[in-house]
């Protein structure tokens, strides 16, 4: 008696010879090579906007505040790079090589103000600090006949608030490089006569060196797509003009020419990135280095302390104490219907663009597991450029590539049906959604990416070899398997949607604002004790993926 071999047994035996059958998988191939470009749409929409004429908003522009904008952007990019660099550097080369007391509380406490949106930190120092803010209140009553207080409104106080919002990107990936380095290479440094300080410096730091570059990159890409917190200290960039560009002078055109003069600064900061990292890659073995710790004795030990909890006073506990405070005082006024719409808008918009997000990030990084050639990679790396766009750039392109969709379905609606249609998808919750799909694949790709390069081939090949297509290999084997991956870049996205202002402000529906609307316009308006409630509720909400780090991180 014999039996036949299944059928996906042999093309598993005939796909690990050379030049025989492979699987081609032509369609899942293709469905993610347009995912990509779909989402690569609203990049090259803001291209040919330099092919119009040079228009009266742009002159004004050019003569009046161009120049200011070059040079605000330009030194808020380098100073808040250099703060974060500093300071996150710092503190992981603490945490992670240092024993001090009170260091396993830093540890992990030092990422919280991961989850305090900038716009947040930055209306709670403008209203804590300014001349009718509590601080200086206190002040004038101490010293009735005057006082000096350093302008929080300032060049200065905008970096330093940035600052503290955005080095815990540094610091996490710092962290984990230092915690990674093997024992035996600094302890090879030691034996060699290095002090403590030049095995940071010409042991430990090179080799952290590509983390550190990517923490300073992600800092770099947040502070150029920041809105609200330069819009609250009346510091001009640009996503502020391409703001007053489109819905001050209504001219979307200028908006766009300056939308791609801003992309110019992000290439700019990816370039610095790569080159700053360059082609290092390093590879340790033994022990982790988190095993060897410098004890810090003395003085060195206090100042330790003290270093790492005023960062986390100054970026956790006084911004989240002052919002409970002002929540309280005022009365819970903003407690009523419209923020309960303000809180499902933002639940409803956080949900369906997670649950959107994952699902294309899951598409994009099965098909590159499966086929890793160069049209599939060349698919994500177009899917992911979104989280390098402003969201006001974003915005931008997504409104001209959705008003020329518009104008498409108007012309075949007139010629088919008769009767022109209505704008269908501009100024939509779908434009919307698409907006922060572009904006957050990236977030969600890698969590999604990073479980999938844990699952060995051979489970995938005993299931084809068993008859199963890839579909059913997909939904029986490798979703069950990326459940924590999947569950992390959902709260990821869902988080970041949440916190996400540019975007949302330029695209929004009408009457469908959200808690970082609200957040906004009552900041614009000096209301800090009624912008507290919508602003704790966000932090509250956004400490959920930190929480989740702090425990991946301490497996």
């Amino acid at each position: 008696m014999t039996t036949q071999a299944p059928a996906g047994y042999v093309r598993m035996a005939h796909a690990a010879m050379p030049g025989r059958f492979v699987s081609s998988g032509a369609g899942w191939r293709l469905a993610s090579l347009l995912a990509a470009l779909l989402v690569a749409a609203p990049i090259l929409m803001l291209l040919p906007a330099w092919l119009t004429a040079e228009n009266e908003v742009w002159r004004h522009l050019v003569d009046t505040v161009l120049a200011g904008l070059l040079r605000n952007t330009a030194v808020l990019t380098l100073g808040v790079g250099a703060g974060v660099l500093t300071l996150g550097v710092g503190l992981a080369w603490l945490t992670a090589m240092c024993e001090f007391p009170g260091r396993r509380l830093f540890d992990w406490a030092l990422m919280l103000p991961l989850g305090i949106p900038t716009y947040v930190l930055a209306f709670v120092a403008v209203g804590l600090l300014d001349f009718s803010g509590p601080a200086q209140s206190a002040l004038r009553e101490m010293f009735p006949g005057g006082y000096w207080f350093p302008q929080v409104r300032s060049e200065g106080g905008v970096i330093i608030v940035f600052t503290l919002a955005l080095y815990p990107y540094v610091y996490m990936l710092a962290r984990a490089a230092f915690l990674g380095q093997g024992r035996n290479l600094l302890e090879s440094g030691r034996i060699l006569g290095l002090s403590p300080r030049q095995v940071f410096w010409r042991v430990s730091l090179p080799m952290a060196r590509p983390a550190i570059a990517a923490g300073v990159a992600l800092a770099l890409m947040e502070t150029l797509a920041d809105f609200g917190a330069v819009a609250i200290f009346n510091y001009d960039t640009f996503t502020t003009a391409i703001y007053k560009t489109w819905f001050g002078f209504f001219d979307i055109n200028a908006a766009a020419q300056l939308s791609t003069l801003l992309l110019l600064f992000v290439a700019l900061a990816m370039y610095g990135e790569r080159r700053f990292r360059g082609r290092a890659r390093f590879h340790t073995g033994g022990k982790r280095a988190g095993q060897y710790r410098y004890r810090l004795q003395g003085t060195r030990a206090l100042l330790a302390t003290a270093a790492a909890g005023a960062v986390l006073l100054l970026a956790f506990i006084v911004p989240v104490a002052q919002l409970a405070v002002w929540t309280v005082n005022a009365g819970f006024t903003d407690l009523d219907e419209r923020y309960a719409q303000f809180v499902i808008h933002t639940l409803l918009l956080g949900g369906f663009a997670a649950l959107l997000t994952t699902a294309s990030a899951l598409l994009l990084a099965y098909v590159h597991k499966l086929w890793p050639d160069r049209l599939t990679r060349l698919a994500s790396r177009l899917a992911t450029l979104g989280y390098a766009m402003p969201g006001t750039v974003l915005a931008v392109g997504v409104m001209l590539f959705f008003s020329w969709l518009d104008r498409g379905i108007d012309t075949a609606s007139g010629r088919w049906l008769g009767a022109p249609a209505e704008l269908l998808l501009s100024g939509s919750v779908i434009a919307l959604l698409f907006a922060y799909l572009v904006r957050f694949l990236a977030v969600g790709h890698g969590p999604v990416e990073s479980g999938l390069e844990r699952i060995t081939p051979s489970i995938q090949q005993a299931a084809r070899s068993l008859g199963a297509g890839h579909r059913e290999v997909l939904w029986r084997i490798y979703l069950p398997m990326l459940r924590p991956g999947l569950l992390t870049a959902v709260l990821l996205v869902f988080v970041d949607v949440m916190k996400e202002l540019p975007a949302t402000l330029l695209l929004r529906p009408f009457d469908w604002d959200t808690l970082a609307i609200r957040i906004f316009e009552l900041t614009s308006e000096g209301e800090w004790q009624q912008a507290a409630l919508p602003a704790l509720t966000l932090v509250l909400v956004g400490l959920i993926p930190v929480i989740i780090l702090v425990r991946r991180s301490e497996q």
